[in-house]
């Protein structure tokens, strides 16, 4: 049964529990004194039907070949970080967890499909993985029919909460167009009064597109949004923006190829680049090698997800001495812990099991920051809202997190760029 469903479900038989529960208050209130009949024992609500084997095992899905697998081996320490925690306070329900790790390749490849039917062989209750929003929409239609849930880290594309129909996706990362709130907020801070955004004719580009336009709106600054085709003339686009006169640009391509390379580079010429540019999560990268030197020089750029504390990355690094880059570990690792803490409030390891308790364990609870804080929470409380290292990670009744954590970031001479602030939104 998809999320939502379930959740409706469980709504409406709470409320008919409270409408049967206040008419027996009002009938033995008339009868008091007159019967001493006793009251009857309500009947209990049934438990869900155990599926899983009494032993959480957690397959991942990350990258350790193809052209993205310098973001694989943080990911899968941050996963192992998450595993070695939960076991030291005891596992869930009483038993260790198991990890089971696959190669997901990258799109170019089938890799990612034959990793996920090793995994349904080894009976893995859950995936944290792909990375890959093409993976991941890929992987949905085989993880539904297998009934095993996929939490990604990394997955930021917005159509994969549309496409989910089986309630069978979570991602602890923020959709793309949710960075257009923290853009928002930046740029209000700066006094900007007048953005021009540069957008890809795609499903990335058109929902941040529609994502700014409120955003900005709210925020009282005027936006002028200029759609690119694979065929648009880069300096035409880079005339267009000198025409609006913006304080601000945003350059949302889908990628950092030629591009978007011909974009920075006419928005430059046309007075548009150093620091009135933004680049966006998608085409964010290092351009040392790809653009002359100094052309970036004072850009900003957003990044999504969190960039963990010393404390969070020696974890990561007792894991894998040789994690140099630290981006979605966070992720990985508070997807991990929640879904150990679905199955403990499911007291149940099955996939069904997890995907239910999954949205509870996130939000509207007692608020605890690690499994071990959490299950003491568990043992008076019945609710718990676990906060995590990339952030609140609260999840909708999609599966999405209503909050996201981004860096910002400034490109120097060399057009690499570094984190100068993080901010949530």
């Amino acid at each position: 049964m998809p999320r939502q469903l379930v959740r409706n479900h469980l709504v409406r038989r709470q409320l008919l529990r409270g409408v049967a529960a206040a008419g027996l208050a009002v009938m033995l209130a008339a009868v008091a004194g007159c019967s001493a009949t006793p009251t009857p024992t309500p009947t209990p609500s049934p438990t869900p039907t155990p599926t899983g084997d009494g032993v959480l095992t957690i397959g991942t899905l990350f990258p350790s070949s193809g052209g993205v697998t310098f973001i694989g081996p943080a990911q899968v320490a941050g996963v192992n970080a998450a595993v070695r925690e939960i076991n030291a306070a005891g596992g869930v329900n009483g038993q260790p967890v198991v990890v089971v790790n696959r190669d997901s390749g990258d799109a170019t490849s089938q890799l990612a499909e034959e990793s996920f039917a090793a995994l349904v062989a080894a009976k893995v209750d859950v995936i944290i993985g792909p990375s890959s929003s093409v993976l991941a929409q890929r992987l949905l239609k085989p993880a539904a029919d297998a009934g095993i849930p996929l939490i990604s880290p990394a997955a930021t594309f917005p159509q994969l909460t549309v496409l989910d129909t089986a309630g069978i996706f979570s991602r602890t990362i923020a959709s793309y167009p949710h960075q257009a709130i923290v853009l928002a907020d930046v740029f209000a801070q700066k006094n900007v009064k007048s953005v021009a955004l540069v957008y890809g004719d795609d499903a990335l580009g058109t929902s941040l597109s529609a994502a700014l336009v409120s955003s900005l709106d709210a925020a009282g600054i005027d936006l002028t949004a200029i759609k690119v085709t694979k065929d648009s003339d880069a300096a035409k686009i880079a005339a267009d923006v000198k025409a609006a006169a913006p304080d601000a640009v945003v350059l949302a391509t889908l990628d950092n190829g030629d591009q978007t390379k011909a974009l920075i580079t006419q928005l430059s010429a046309a007075d548009f680049g150093g620091a009135k540019l933004w680049l966006t999560t998608q085409n964010l990268a290092d351009y040392s090698q790809a653009l002359p030197a100094g052309l970036l020089n004072t850009a900003n750029g957003i990044l999504d997800g969190a960039s963990p504390d010393a404390g969070f990355q020696a974890k990561v690094k007792a894991e894998d001495p040789g994690v140099i880059d630290f981006h979605y570990a966070a992720e990985a690792y508070d997807a991990t812990i929640l879904a150990a803490l679905a199955a403990e409030l499911a007291h149940d390891d099955g996939g069904a099991s997890i995907s239910r308790e999954l949205q509870a364990a996130s939000v509207g609870g007692i608020k605890c920051t690690s499994f071990g804080e959490c299950l003491d929470v568990l043992t008076t409380q019945s609710d718990i809202d676990y906060d995590g290292v990339s952030g609140s990670v609260n999840l909708d009744e999609n599966g999405d997190v209503v909050r996201g954590t981004y860096g910002i970031v400034v490109y120097n001479g060399e057009n690499k760029y570094s984190l100068v602030s993080t901010r949530v939104g």
